[in-house]
């Protein structure tokens, strides 16, 4: 069974703990935080403070996605707020293998994301310490967007290197997924899929949740 990890970034943030309360009533896996900073992806979120003031509602794992340039400056913040795994951009840090080490160092689970035109062997000697990888399926920065075809490729190539490694990772991927297509890509060899407005766009957000989980 797929894992799900609802992007509160299309919640209603005017009700956010009856949004998070019905993802939990639905079976969510996760709860998926995109922070934002306006410098690494043109679009700013939210940050620690709100993150940790959510983390009393629900004791669902927050999996914490970094999209900020040099995130190895906030790590302490972030795991200080309750993140249960942080996932950090391979384009965003000059010492991934250090920030990596980082995350680890306080018991939390790490992951590495991938933007759509960066390559897996960008990755390669980092494979060995991490516990997920996150293939972006769009361009990040915005929600709603449509899944890039050409990801198929990437995600079925990284299952491939993991299953040849004996690795022991997770695959996630991000951007554009839908209950229309959401099928085709768990097939590609997905561990956890990101959904956000094809989740939060539904009338009955637990029932979505509940959904997506029975892929």
């Amino acid at each position: 069974m797929v894992q799900v990890s609802p992007s509160i970034l299309s919640a209603d943030f005017g009700s956010l703990k009856d949004e998070i309360l019905k993802l939990e009533r639905g079976g969510a896996d996760f709860i998926h935080l995109d922070v934002m900073d306006g410098i690494y992806v043109p679009n700013i979120t939210f940050g620690p403070p709100v993150i940790k003031k959510i983390r009393g509602i629900t004791d669902i794992p927050f999996d914490v996605h970094l999209m900020v340039d040099k995130p190895e400056r906030y790590i302490k913040n972030f795991v200080d707020a309750g993140a249960d795994i942080i996932t950090v951009h391979e384009e965003s840090t000059t010492h991934l293998h250090r920030t990596i080490e980082e995350i680890k160092s306080y018991g939390l689970k790490a992951g590495v994301a991938l933007n759509p035109s960066t390559p897996l062997n960008n990755i390669d000697y980092v494979l060995d310490y991490i516990d997920m990888v996150l293939i972006m399926t769009v361009n990040p920065g915005f929600g709603g967007q449509k899944f890039i075809g050409s990801m198929e490729r990437k995600i079925r190539s990284l299952r491939k290197t993991i299953e040849d490694r004996e690795l022991d990772i997770l695959i996630e991927v991000d951007g554009g997924i839908k209950l229309d297509n959401a099928k085709d890509i768990i097939d590609y060899g997905v561990d956890v899929i990101v959904v956000g407005s094809g989740i939060f766009e539904a009338e009955d957000v637990s029932k979505r949740t509940k959904m997506f989980r029975e892929l």
